[in-house]
């Protein structure tokens, strides 16, 4: 444990094995896990909240979530555990609220090619979680011969019908957020930051990098009230891009484009086409190790349909995975938060065939970087959803005694990062 949020703390530095005020290492992992969730939780209440969404449970449980983390608040291990699992519950009501807002806001998801190269003229590139501010972007560039291109988690707005009807979003370039800056190097145009996921820039690109809404960069210009007219009237007089070939990625899969299809989807299991669902969710981050998603995926059964969610994708989106029967292979649902997706397809199939979620022919492997991934895996824990395989690594917070019960409550294990050896495992369970 490293704890330094009082002043009784050990030598004035930190309480490295007990705290003075009596919590051990166990009570001061399950804090900061809650700590973590509830950043997740601000995350997708803020994104709402910009599109005129908001909630009240949410927003009080915040303050509840927060003050319980206080010196000498709650030394209870099973209270602090049942706080986390409730922060999943209240991110489960953030990830609904947010993705009515994008919906009412933008449309029910449509699938969609997107083209990864890019179109003769000025360009802007747009990164983060925001849609609300690629939105504004694409109002106000309306008739000019700027174009617009997505980066990493901004990919599935080419899926909203409002969003995708303007001419100047054109494509995707790049992958996960951690490419950004050889990407933003090498791009000539404007590179505007929506949210987090923005890395302290090079020189060689900072004069051309704005920020909007909550990030902030040192000697990076920030664009206040959505006024675009200044990262606009810059990216017309910086170099064109040219035109050059792409590929495409398939994004804009949801529920509500995918639960229609439930009867074929309950044929083709019972038919034996469809054999096992596999959902591989979460963050990106450098590190060769996290090639093994693609491994996981490229070495699934071909009778195996995969969900897919968040910049973690990346690591195989650009696979040719074939169809089953004609519904692809692959579907992405989008980003972090449209997680809740996943879960009402999972959810829906389940009753459909009147067994549990933990019944179904379904495998949950989880890349997570970053606190949105805490806040995530605590909601599927809330639902009492099992047999979570996570990784690349272990959180460093959770303690082995935490981890393990984690493990015998909910069957949540270490990831092997052997895609053979992980997908004997999960054959030899479906059995």
């Amino acid at each position: 444990m490293y704890c330094n949020q009082c002043s009784q703390t050990v030598g004035g530095i930190a309480c490295t094995k007990v705290g003075v005020c009596g919590k051990d290492a166990n009570v001061q992992g399950l804090q900061e896990n809650l700590i973590y969730a509830l950043k997740g939780i601000s995350a997708y209440a803020y994104n709402a909240r910009e599109l005129g969404y908001s909630d009240t449970e949410i927003d009080a449980f915040l303050a509840e979530g927060l003050y319980s983390t206080l010196t000498n608040v709650d030394f209870s291990l099973e209270s602090l555990f049942e706080l986390n699992l409730k922060a999943g519950f209240i991110n489960l009501k953030a990830m609904e609220l947010l993705k009515k807002a994008h919906v009412e806001t933008f449309g029910l998801n449509e699938p969609q090619k997107v083209f990864t190269g890019t179109v003769k003229g000025p360009g802007i590139l747009v990164t983060g979680h925001d849609f609300k501010a690629l939105y504004e972007l694409l109002e106000q560039i309306k008739g000019t011969n700027i174009k617009v291109y997505t980066h990493s988690e901004m990919l599935p707005a080419h899926g909203y019908p409002v969003l995708k009807s303007y001419e100047n979003l054109v494509g995707n370039l790049g992958k996960a957020w951690w490419d950004q800056k050889q990407l933003f190097e090498e791009f000539p145009g404007v590179i505007l930051g929506t949210s987090n996921c923005v890395l302290l820039p090079k020189d060689s690109y900072k004069d051309r990098f704005y920020t909007v809404g909550i990030p902030g960069l040192p000697g990076v210009k920030k664009v206040e009230g959505y006024n675009f007219k200044p990262l606009i009237e810059h990216a017309l007089k910086l170099p064109e891009l040219e035109d050059t070939e792409g590929s495409y990625l398939t994004t804009g899969f949801s529920d509500s484009n995918v639960l229609p299809l439930a009867d074929k989807i309950l044929s083709l299991v019972k038919e034996g086409k469809i054999g096992h669902f596999l959902l591989v969710g979460g963050c990106d981050a450098p590190g060769k190790s996290r090639n093994f998603y693609r491994d996981l995926v490229e070495k699934a059964p071909e009778n195996t349909l995969i969900l897919t969610l968040a910049c973690g994708k990346f690591r195989f989106n650009d696979l040719e995975l074939g169809e089953i029967d004609g519904i692809p292979r692959m579907l992405d649902l989008g980003q972090c938060n449209d997680a809740i997706s996943a879960i009402n397809i999972a959810v829906a199939l389940a009753e459909a065939l009147n067994v549990t979620v933990n019944d179904l022919p379904l495998t949950i492997a989880l890349s997570w970087m970053e606190q949105k991934a805490v806040s995530i895996l605590m909601t599927l824990l809330a639902l009492d959803i099992k047999n979570i395989r996570l990784g690349p690594v272990l959180p460093a917070w959770l303690t082995p005694d935490l981890f393990n019960i984690l493990s015998e409550r909910y069957g949540l294990r270490a990831l092997s990062l052997d895609a053979d050896k992980e997908w004997a495992d999960i054959l030899g369970q479906s059995k």
